[in-house]
């Protein structure tokens, strides 16, 4: 990925809050049919590693080689920045139209599970942060379904982990702009339906916002 050094995002907890908020990842990899691509919903792990799963049925599992390197992608927030965002515009048109988004890139080694103690933690780690989120105390349980039930999805899924070798995250906001245009880009995101585009650029300089 290409990282202009004022676009590269260095902070931990960025990086962090940008996969939690963005769990839908794109998983790439290189196999001897080509390169596939898969989107599936993550969870960085207590032990560091991100956890997922897959139904049986998916090939992924079967064309990625144990321990191989795998890319996953998640993608933030994005929006259109107008040349007309800029106040700066009418006094020397000299700027173009860009893309303002966040992206984290992930690299590291796969690795299948197939017994359910693994498919059982990776259900569980997965449905307890996002349920918890949506429906607090009414979250939904694994414990909630009948066991029968639960043992045959079960059996349809292969979980897997990706241990982190590699982090590369990019936050395009405008941070190479003068503080009137990056005023400007976040208003025009604000008004053209980007609010959370905007929310962010505003985090990174209150003082602009």
């Amino acid at each position: 990925m290409y990282i202009p050094p004022h676009f590269h995002e260095i902070d931990p907890q960025e990086i962090a809050a940008l996969i939690e908020a963005a769990p839908l990842a794109c998983i790439v990899a290189q196999t001897p049919e080509g390169l596939v691509a898969n989107h599936v919903p993550l969870l960085a792990g207590p032990d560091g590693t991100l956890i997922g799963h897959v139904a049986l049925a998916n090939d992924m599992h079967r064309l990625i080689a144990e321990g191989q390197e795998v890319l996953a992608i998640f993608r933030g927030e994005d929006g259109y920045v107008s040349p007309n965002f800029y106040p700066t515009k009418p006094e020397h048109h000299r700027h173009v139209p860009t893309w303002n988004y966040q992206v984290v890139h992930v690299h590291g080694g796969i690795a299948f599970q197939h017994d359910e103690r693994a498919k059982r933690a990776a259900v569980g780690l997965l449905t307890r942060s996002h349920e918890r989120r949506l429906n607090g105390a009414d979250a939904w349980r694994m414990a909630d379904a009948p066991a029968d039930y639960m043992q045959q999805m079960l059996a349809g899924i292969v979980a897997f982990r990706i241990e982190i070798r590699r982090t590369l995250a990019k936050s395009k906001l405008s941070q190479n702009r003068e503080a009137r245009d990056y005023q400007g880009a976040i208003a025009g995101l604000r008004v053209s339906g980007h609010a959370a585009m905007a929310e962010a650029m505003a985090r990174r300089r209150p003082g602009d916002a």
